[in-house]
């Protein structure tokens, strides 16, 4: 009788460590699009203001998720609200992160805004009707000479609404950021149509 017992015991103090082992290994983080990631944040935002407008989205490259052309890792937003006269920073990152970035939503401090950065000025949030994986092949298409000469080169989004163009437009750049890269081609974000090849 106890000779069984004691196995009985040993079998299920076993039972757990084998179930260990049987677990799939976790899957690695994997980038996401610009819209993914800016539905996210503007949920957040409108919590914090109804009136939001957004006011830039940018792309931030990870070095610990793996580069798809289109994606990134994390996502910063900038928007404003016209009642407080204020202006938040909130990210959007897959994975915990050097540089504050948390995973999932991260709402930054408020500042003051006066209507308008610099050339940046706010649009509605309905005019974002493109993603950054569908403006990537666009501008792939006005890229592909300079591309080829520079394989491998991160590719930095930026999204604004500036004076140059009616509607809000995706940068599409070939490098870490606008001041360090020497091309970069404009999206319309809310048609998907080429506007400009900045060289």
């Amino acid at each position: 009788m106890l000779p069984a017992l004691f196995l009985l015991v040993q079998a299920c103090s076993e039972a757990p460590k084998q179930a260990e082992k049987t677990q799939p290994p976790a899957k690695p983080p994997e980038p996401v699009t610009g819209r993914y990631a800016f539905h996210q944040m503007y949920i957040a935002a409108r919590s914090w203001a109804p009136d939001v407008m957004v006011l830039n989205l940018a792309s931030i490259p990870l070095p610990e998720v793996q580069s798809v052309p289109g994606k990134a890792g994390a996502w910063q937003a900038t928007f404003v609200s016209e009642s407080r006269g204020r202006a938040r920073m909130y990210t959007y990152s897959v994975v915990e992160s050097a540089g504050n970035l948390h995973k999932g939503v991260f709402s930054g401090s408020e500042e003051q805004f006066s209507g308008q950065r610099g050339q940046q000025r706010p649009f509605l949030a309905e005019a974002l009707k493109t993603d950054s994986d569908e403006v990537y092949k666009e501008a792939l298409k006005h890229a592909a000479e300079y591309d080829k000469k520079h394989p491998g080169m991160i590719i930095t989004f930026v999204l604004e609404s500036t004076p140059r163009f009616p509607d809000p437009a995706w940068r599409v750049i070939w490098g870490e950021s606008v001041s360090t890269s020497n091309f970069s081609v404009y999206i319309d974000a809310t048609t998907g149509k080429y506007l400009q090849t900045m060289r």
